[in-house]
């Protein structure tokens, strides 16, 4: 495997790459991938009318042969129209459809994506994304980019507690405080939410929460010139250091929402949690990363903003290989993508 990579590959389908495969169907072409993936995640943002929906699927090719489709996501803007769900049950010999992760007992050295829509109006495809994993890589950790270290984006702050049932929101409260960011920057307030609005936005009702990474980022680039997607930054379980490509993002003025585990976080030796979203918003002088929390309850005298030591950062970070949304217009200036971890843009 070449290092160019570090154990990931982000690779973007054009919307001129899609061909038709049937009436209301699009077929990718052979995507091939540069490295052994076992684990992929589907990425798509798209402008969809109230009463269309769309159904994602993703194939790999393991060895010597193309596994079945297996379906990434049912996904539509009014889900009393048009499910919006992942699919359970969704194993074979060859792997599974793990929510918004596709889980391969072999890796794969190519994928392909298969597209149908329901309804009058066909989708807009504004992005398309696959992000591919291989979670047995191992690489030399990257210096810090001490640049980044004492800056701070100023992020609204939003809680997921106080809602009924949001002590499960911290994905999209970590979402919704990254549009919010965005609507101040941009002057644009169709990008303001409450958190139950993005909440009942991107539910699964298959997984029956609000954690579906891949959801959470096809809500937010569902806004008109809005680029948001997931992907994961240099997969290195063992290594304890290696922040250098979260602080690019810092310097480049985009807050990163970050996947950690929140006992690791915490300094517990084992996690036994099912996860957690937090906003990276910078780092302090001595390179500690500090964050918008969304678990934490205001009227107790709590904060958004916590800081915490950076090897726990990276040992919670790790528990999801590195797994972030990256959430920003299209058009804004992005770190060159130097180990091909995120898209390209305009002015990459």
């Amino acid at each position: 495997m070449s290092p160019e990579y570090r154990g990931t590959v982000f690779v973007e389908v054009e919307r001129q790459q899609l061909t038709l495969s049937g009436p209301n169907s699009w077929v990718s072409p052979q995507i091939q991938l540069p490295i052994l993936a076992d684990q992929l995640i589907l990425s798509w943002n798209a402008i969809i009318s109230q009463q269309t929906g769309i159904t994602l699927e993703i194939r790999a090719f393991c060895h010597d042969r193309w596994t079945s489709y297996y379906t990434a996501a049912h996904w539509s803007p009014s889900p009393q129209y048009f499910p919006r769900q992942s699919v359970a049950g969704q194993q074979d010999n060859d792997g599974m459809m793990d929510t918004d992760i596709l889980r391969l007992h072999k890796p794969a050295s190519k994928a392909q994506l298969r597209l149908t829509y329901r309804g009058v109006i066909p989708p807009q495809w504004t992005f398309l994304a696959l992000c591919a994993t291989d979670t047995q890589a191992s690489f030399d950790e990257l210096p810090p980019c001490a640049k980044a270290w004492g800056r701070e984006l100023v992020v609204p702050e939003k809680t997921q507690l106080g809602w009924e049932g949001g002590t499960g929101w911290c994905s999209p409260t970590s979402t919704a405080m990254v549009l919010a960011y965005w609507a101040k920057k941009l002057h644009r307030s169709d990008l303001t939410y409450d958190v139950p609005e993005v909440a009942a936005a991107v539910y699964d009702p298959t997984w029956n929460g609000t954690g579906n990474w891949s959801f959470n980022t096809a809500f937010a680039g569902a806004h008109a010139g809005i680029r948001a997607y997931v992907t994961r930054f240099s997969d290195i379980y063992e290594l304890e250091h290696d922040i250098y490509e979260l602080e690019q993002w810092i310097l480049a003025g985009v807050p990163p929402i970050v996947s950690v585990s929140y006992d690791l976080l915490k300094g517990k030796a084992e996690a036994h949690d099912a996860g957690h979203l937090m906003v990276c918003i910078g780092f302090t002088k001595t390179g500690d990363p500090v964050f918008n929390d969304p678990y934490y309850r205001p009227e107790h005298g709590e904060t958004c903003r916590r800081v915490f030591p950076r090897i726990n950062f990276l040992r919670a970070w790790n528990h999801s290989h590195k797994t972030v949304y990256l959430i920003y217009p299209s058009d804004h200036s992005i770190p060159q993508t130097t180990y091909h971890h995120w898209a390209c843009s305009a002015k990459c």
